[in-house]
């Protein structure tokens, strides 16, 4: 893939987005995201379906639309590249994006190693770019909320999280899979739910904490031995973990436990994020129920029955309320992140590679210590 440079941004001008992906989550997420902000304006978009990438042109004015990646990146009049496109595919696309001297949004993950995730940090480092992985639920208002409180000592010295990412989306093993490797070696257990659902609560786990696991032991289990595989429209042997729990160790001295699964019973996003301290407890779950898609509790020690917090309108993007979908109510408070992180051009840069770098770390280190039915430390051997 060429690499190509980019014409200075204009001072004042809006940033100039090209986006890679035209499927259901640039639909519902990235592409209102951008569309949402008017600091940056959407410039271009590329799939390899073309007219999926030409209708999600016409619904967001996007003028210029690609088959392919190679072309839109090579563009000079894009700041950023947006990549929404099949996990298999993010590191290539990423690099080439950064190569090009464009800022990246790039979907979780990076890649499979960590070590990969961390030399695309370090080749924007050296760029001067800034990036961003997709761990939308750090934005969501009311986990925004949560680490304003944290910071500010309502629950004390943390002591203990509690993570859960789960809903019912891969109960019905009837329902599709979607980007699994259904040429992969099904005598060993795959990888799925503890990447694809665990990144972004293990996240929210080094955010809250303050600090990063230090070590780590875990299990997985693959409960729904068929399923349909989307990419070839039958049912399979697919042993994946659709479910698997790990506890460990912070460097702070403080304790975990995460667990995320595809086949338990629970609304979208199904994620759940506790935090326990010297001072008081937080609750914070992002699911959608009875109409509303976020809540936040807390008590203390004073007060030790749990109680809803009223989330203040400052962690809201314009016009956003709990009542709306939590794609486009998150998404918009991350697209918002960056967009400002950019355009100040100073050193913040949250939710980074180099962040996604240490969660890509710790879901190889909960691998390890699965297939080696022990203890594993981290940092990982190189």
């Amino acid at each position: 893939m060429s690499a190509a440079t980019t014409s200075p941004h204009p001072r004042g001008a809006p940033l100039r987005v090209g986006v890679l992906g035209a499927g259901a989550w640039a639909e519902l997420a990235h592409l209102p995201g951008w569309a949402r902000d008017p600091r940056c304006t959407l410039r271009a978009i590329a799939d390899p379906v073309p007219e999926r990438a030409r209708a999600m042109a016409e619904r967001f004015g996007i003028p210029h639309v690609y088959d392919g990646a190679d072309a839109l990146i090579a563009r000079d009049d894009l700041d950023v590249i947006d990549v929404c496109t099949p996990s298999a595919t993010h590191l290539a696309l990423a690099t080439a994006a950064l190569e090009a001297g464009k800022h990246v949004l790039c979907e979780k993950p990076v890649a499979y190693d960590f070590r990969d995730t961390r030399r695309a940090a370090e080749l924007a480092r050296a760029r001067g770019l800034k990036t961003k992985l997709g761990f939308t639920f750090r934005y969501s208002p009311a986990m925004r909320y949560m680490r304003a409180l944290i910071a500010d000592g309502y629950v004390g010295t943390p002591y203990i999280f509690n993570g859960y990412e789960q809903n019912s989306q891969w109960l019905d093993p009837r329902t599709p899979l979607r980007q699994v490797d259904h040429e992969a070696d099904q005598s060993e257990i795959q990888v799925s739910s503890l990447e694809g659902y665990g990144a972004p609560i293990m996240d929210l786990a080094h955010l809250f904490m303050g600090s990063r696991f230090a070590q780590v032991v875990g299990t997985m289990r693959n409960f729904v031995p068929e399923r349909m595989v989307r990419a070839t429209g039958r049912m399979m042997r697919m042993n994946i973990d659709d479910g698997d729990i790990f506890v460990g160790e912070f460097a702070s001295g403080a304790i975990g436990s995460i667990q995320t699964s595809f086949v338990t019973v629970g609304n979208y996003p199904g994620i759940e994020a506790r935090v326990y301290g010297s001072r008081g407890a937080l609750i914070c779950r992002l699911v959608e129920e009875r109409g509303v898609c976020e809540t936040l509790r807390g008590a203390t020690a004073d007060a030790v029955e749990f109680e809803e917090l009223a989330i203040p309108a400052e962690f809201y993007p314009p016009g956003g309320s709990r009542e709306e979908s939590w794609r486009t109510l998150f998404y918009a408070n991350l697209v918002s992140s960056f967009v400002g992180e950019i355009l100040d051009d100073g050193p913040a840069n949250e939710g980074s590679f180099e962040d996604g770098a240490h969660v890509q770390e710790l879901i190889n280190a909960v691998e390890r210590s699965f297939r080696e039915r022990r203890w594993v430390a981290i940092p990982l051997d190189a």
